[in-house]
């Protein structure tokens, strides 16, 4: 089978790798479509130790849809041509390939595979394309929901790629009202303006006085700010944590998805007196898949026009660069 193997820092080759051997409580998986994550990105451009546990000479990817090719003989939870999610923290026995399950290569071997844990039935509802975004989206659904929404009120999520886009689309879906998405990209903000959301450019707009005319006034405790109930950090600027210190308003949340290992200082008599919340959130758990395959099913936002490029296996190098280029696209997939 092909694969793509990391070789360090803007290194990936295209290799044969054997053909898995399936055991009786085995399944083989071919890859349909897999998507490019912010952190093949990252291990791609910086080398390693910037994204997931991925190695030198290793498969890596994880964003992916498939269809079953093999069945052991004791397995009686799959058959063969059926897809699946492969859920990448069980996908191989070993929570720490969860990056690096094999989505850029042809078959993925799934050891000892159980239904609704290590792969999960794609409805016939999610088209193939649509279905390799299941695993960011979960991530995103995450972080909506430990933003507790509620009917009849507002967000703003910073940051308008995969995981941002899916945290507003999660947000409408569970409820809340009003939902604006900022980000520095016009492409990519124009296509979520297309999917029915407020935008704001934060480089070339003023986001406070945007976000009045927008939420209205709430107060604060130091005067009227925008009326948001809660914000999400999907871009990881250290300015977005101070903006809201500054400007939430009083009983607000604030929700931490983006990837940000820098040491902060909070002022906890602040937030004590504002009753603010500052919360995180890390990867997903099983019934994310769930809500997230509720959401794509109930086709209300054309998701799909979130892909704004496919590459064949063998461009695989030429995709991560085209998905490190924000002002160029949105989402990238390898198809085979």
């Amino acid at each position: 089978m092909k694969a793509a193997i990391y070789m360090g820092q803007e290194n990936v080759e295209i290799r044969e790798l054997p053909y898995p051997v399936c055991g009786d409580n085995d399944v083989i998986i071919k890859n349909i479509y897999s998507s490019i994550c912010g952190t093949d990105v990252a291990v791609y451009t910086h080398g390693l130790n910037t994204g997931h546990r991925i190695t030198v000479g290793g498969e890596f990817g994880h964003e992916t849809v498939s269809r079953i090719v093999e069945v052991g003989k004791n397995v009686t939870d799959f058959r063969v041509g059926k897809r699946v999610y492969p859920y990448p923290l069980y996908t191989k026995g070993d929570t720490k390939r969860a990056g690096t399950i094999g989505g850029f290569s042809e078959y993925i071997l799934v050891p000892d595979a159980k239904r609704d844990h290590s792969l999960y039935d794609v409805p016939n509802g999610i088209s193939d394309r649509l279905a390799c975004l299941i695993e960011p989206f979960t991530v995103g659904c995450r972080a909506a929901l430990r933003g507790e929404p509620k009917p009849r009120e507002s967000a703003v999520v910073f940051g308008c790629g995969t995981i941002g886009l899916a945290a507003a689309v999660a947000l409408k879906h569970f409820g809340m009202d009003k939902v604006m998405i900022c980000d520095l990209s016009d492409f990519r903000l124009n296509i979520a303006q297309k999917l029915g959301f407020a935008v704001c450019n934060t480089e070339k707009e003023d986001f406070i006085q945007k976000a009045m005319t927008y939420f209205d006034a709430a107060p604060s405790l130091s005067g009227f700010v925008p009326n948001i109930d809660c914000w999400i950090d999907a871009a990881g600027a250290e300015s977005i944590l101070d903006l809201y210190m500054k400007h939430g308003k009083i009983i607000s949340r604030f929700v931490a998805v983006a990837v940000n290992n820098k040491p902060r200082q909070i002022d906890l008599l602040h937030m004590t007196f504002a009753q603010k919340s500052i919360i995180g959130s890390g990867g997903y758990f099983p019934e994310d898949v769930k809500d997230v395959m509720s959401i794509m099913v109930s086709k209300k936002f054309d998701l799909e026009a979130i892909i704004t490029q496919e590459f064949p296996l063998d461009q695989i190098s030429e995709a991560i660069q085209t998905a490190a280029c924000s002002d160029k696209s949105f989402n990238v997939t390898i198809r085979f």
